[in-house]
């Protein structure tokens, strides 16, 4: 499985965000940067996530990626689009209510936009446990089955000592 990675472009009113690989919380840092930069450009109308390439998504991801959806319904952006060509991977998000927030296609992008790698960026041992805390909380909120499943994590997160 290849080691995952970030992949964007600007077209026109939309940003495009390709995840590539085994996507894990290692990213989690350059996903919410990322995050950053797309709320703040007041061009940005629509956001489109292709996971075509990706072969693993992990909880903190998901619940990154959720994060988008609900930050693009407070900024008055239209709901975010998700390409899946991958079953397990479209199986997985349904599983966690994704299709309630956003739109999932089975089709590829077919803009011919250059997709640039985001460089990965390092965080504290802090700043990548509140993230990973933030995101389970933003999957856990978005319905009961997943309340559930991520209920002990979020807990253990919460009772782990923070190290600065």
């Amino acid at each position: 499985m290849q080691t995952g990675k970030l992949l964007s472009a600007k077209s026109q009113h939309t940003y495009i965000l390709k995840l590539v690989g085994d996507v894990r919380l290692t990213l989690c840092c350059t996903l919410d940067k990322l995050f950053e930069r797309i709320f703040n450009d007041r061009d940005i109308n629509s956001i489109v996530i292709d996971l075509s390439r990706a072969d693993n998504l992990d909880s903190t991801t998901l619940g990154l990626l959720a994060k988008i959806a609900v930050k693009a319904s407070v900024k008055g952006l239209g709901q975010p689009s998700i390409i899946s060509s991958n079953k397990d991977i479209t199986l997985l998000l349904e599983s966690m209510g994704f299709r309630q927030y956003f739109i999932i296609l089975d089709h590829p992008l077919t803009s011919q936009q250059e997709l640039e790698e985001v460089p990965q960026l390092a965080g504290s041992e802090s700043h990548i446990r509140s993230q990973v805390l933030d995101a389970h909380l933003t999957l856990m909120s978005m319905n009961e089955h997943n309340k559930e499943a991520f209920k002990s994590v979020v807990q253990a997160l919460e009772e782990c000592p923070q190290t600065h």
